[in-house]
């Protein structure tokens, strides 16, 4: 882990809520609302918000829950505070790995793609369980392998192309880098869950074209200053844009995506 890995400042909260909502994330907090929904929670914690996504999602479904949204980056929760208004939903700096709440104060919680940043997954996982009432339940996703996931690994390999002698590595090494079902169960269960089930899903990545999808892996996320430490940014997001052109076409995409959903509990 670098100290650039989970720095979402910037111009790249605004451009990561834009362009990788639907590239990325919308089918997946749509995925995790329902999975929520389903175990009528009163009280829930989510942690690693970011901007918001899955948050709306699951105030959607659960208007009368009390729902705490918590992310490490307040530039993230910039964003999410500035399309929701509800007594029900606070929003709060906080890390996931020290979390500022007392033992068995929630019902459920909720992380969309985040527990592959924490420098320390073992203390995110206690810090869970440690605030989940008993019974309660964690449910977070995180992404399978690039080779499931086409638009980061084709614009992942053009990147590499590009710096051969000294590549980025942040794709592979922290959201696609960490999807094997026994490390995540032995992970989870090692934090102090009784019982663990991983299951993976299928959705579909969209964008309405290829450049629109470069700009967000390029510059919407953390790849963003390992490019600028190597070259140039708007150079480097053309060059991905061609890339993805090249294997999917020219005009909207339209991929599959796939990730792991897990589901622990206390």
């Amino acid at each position: 882990m670098t100290s650039t890995d989970a720095a979402f400042t910037g111009s790249i909260p605004q451009i990561y809520d834009r362009y990788l909502a639907p590239l990325l994330f919308t089918p997946f907090a749509e995925d995790m609302a329902e999975r929520v929904a389903m175990l009528t929670p009163s009280q829930i914690l989510e942690t690693a918000a970011g901007t918001g996504l899955a948050t709306i999602a699951i105030f959607d479904r659960l208007p009368t829950a009390h729902l705490t949204a918590t992310d490490l980056n307040q530039a993230m929760l910039d964003v999410a505070s500035s399309r929701i208004s509800s007594s029900n939903v606070k929003i709060r700096q906080a890390d996931a790995q020290s979390l500022p709440f007392s033992d068995e104060s929630f019902d459920i919680v909720v992380c969309q793609f985040g527990m592959m940043f924490l420098p320390d997954r073992a203390a995110g996982y206690s810090e869970a369980n440690r605030v989940l009432k008993s019974g309660g339940r964690f449910i977070f996703n995180v992404w399978n392998s690039l080779e499931q996931n086409p638009v980061p690994k084709t614009v992942a390999d053009a990147v590499t192309t590009l710096f051969a002698a000294d590549p980025p590595t942040f794709f592979s090494r922290v959201p696609w880098g960490y999807s094997d079902i026994a490390q995540l169960e032995g992970d989870v269960l090692s934090g102090g869950f009784q019982s663990v089930t991983v299951n993976t899903i299928e959705k579909r990545s969209l964008a309405t074209s290829c450049e629109e999808a470069a700009i967000g892996l390029c510059q919407g996320t953390p790849l963003r200053p390992e490019i600028e430490a190597r070259g140039d940014l708007e150079y480097v997001t053309q060059m991905a844009a061609a890339a993805l052109e090249n294997a999917f076409g020219v005009g909207p995409i339209n991929q599959p995506m796939s990730a792991r959903v897990i589901t622990a509990t206390k």
